[in-house]
């Protein structure tokens, strides 16, 4: 398997840079480096797409949420919506890091998409997180034609903390008799808290993300050991994936998450659950929201765009 010529040119910048690795710096100072490098990764948020940030109530207060509507849906038309949080190892990213990845989905799949900031870690463990999300697709549900979206047409997606956060609310949503979901997108997902695939050992370092920081992210998220075999936090371990929703799940081939991505597509086409696996392999972890350094971007935003089309648009009307 090649790298991407892409992305050995970003690795390559990231080590001239220097900067600090983000666990040797407390979480405020890694938050602040983080969103200091996306405007130049995701570039300008893409035209025809209306924005308007709002709250809902949350069960630790008020939870943001940025809510994008194609501007050339009709006013009075209910679209199909996407759920979505964003990654950042629980640790840090908020809606203005994933802003243009949620613009392009809704703007190229003709639906709306929620983005959702949930709380953060560690001033907010585990499952605070989890708990902001259920909580947002709860109110989506119930409040969706006041926001111009059809609550028959859900779906719930993420990338990396992300992508566990909505695997997870997935399977609350089967067993609690939660939204019906159409489909959940999840790439690089974080599926197993408790064990290191072979993955983690052969990107170990010098491929962005490495393991070293997908312990520090755990170590702030859920210092109790304890607690990461919950599937709310390691959805591979849950005891059954049948009866989920549709998955599409997209794995980068350089990322130490990625074999528990492709075991959790595995399983769950192995119990029931239709799942497309897609793996970019010569991308590196976190290539979605970087359209204006990778071409991997823009190919995978386009693949994320079209299966949401296809489950909550083109289905939608069968």
């Amino acid at each position: 398997m090649a790298l991407d010529p892409e992305s050995q040119r970003l690795l390559e910048a990231m080590a001239a840079a220097a900067r600090p690795a983000w666990r040797t710096l407390s979480p405020e100072a890694a938050r602040e480096q983080y969103l200091s490098l996306r405007p130049a990764a995701q570039g300008p948020r893409p035209d025809g797409i209306n924005v308007a940030n709002r709250t809902i109530p949350g069960p630790g207060g008020p939870i943001p949420i940025r809510v994008y509507r194609p501007e050339r849906a009709a006013p009075d038309a209910r679209l199909p919506a996407l759920i979505y949080a964003h990654g950042g190892g629980w640790v840090f990213g908020n809606l203005d890091s994933h802003d243009v990845l949620c613009a392009q989905l809704a703007r190229d799949a003709g639906i709306t998409v929620i983005a959702v900031d949930y709380r953060l870690a560690p001033e907010q463990r585990f499952p605070g997180a989890f708990e902001d999300v259920v909580t947002a697709l709860k109110w989506v549900a119930a409040h969706g034609p006041a926001l111009g979206v059809d609550p028959q047409r859900l779906a719930i997606g993420g990338d990396s903390a992300g992508g566990n956060l909505a695997a997870a609310v997935s399977i609350w949503a089967r067993d609690n008799k939660g939204p019906k979901l159409r489909l959940q997108l999840l790439a690089y997902p974080v599926t197993d808290a408790l064990e290191r695939a072979e993955s983690y050992e052969l990107f170990r370092e010098g491929y962005g993300l490495d393991a070293p920081t997908m312990e520090w992210f755990f170590d702030h998220y859920a210092p109790d050991a304890a607690a990461r075999s919950d599937w709310r936090l390691s959805p591979l371990r849950a005891d059954s994936l049948a009866g989920l929703p549709p998955a599409l799940v997209i794995t980068a081939g350089y990322d130490p998450l990625r074999d528990e991505g492709r075991a959790y597509a595995f399983r769950l086409q192995k119990e029931g659950t239709v799942a497309d696996l897609v793996e970019f392999g010569g991308m590196l972890h976190g290539f979605l929201s970087s359209p204006m350094l990778l071409h991997g971007a823009r190919r995978g935003a386009a693949i994320c765009a079209s299966a949401l089309r296809e489950h909550l648009v083109l289905r939608g009307q069968q």
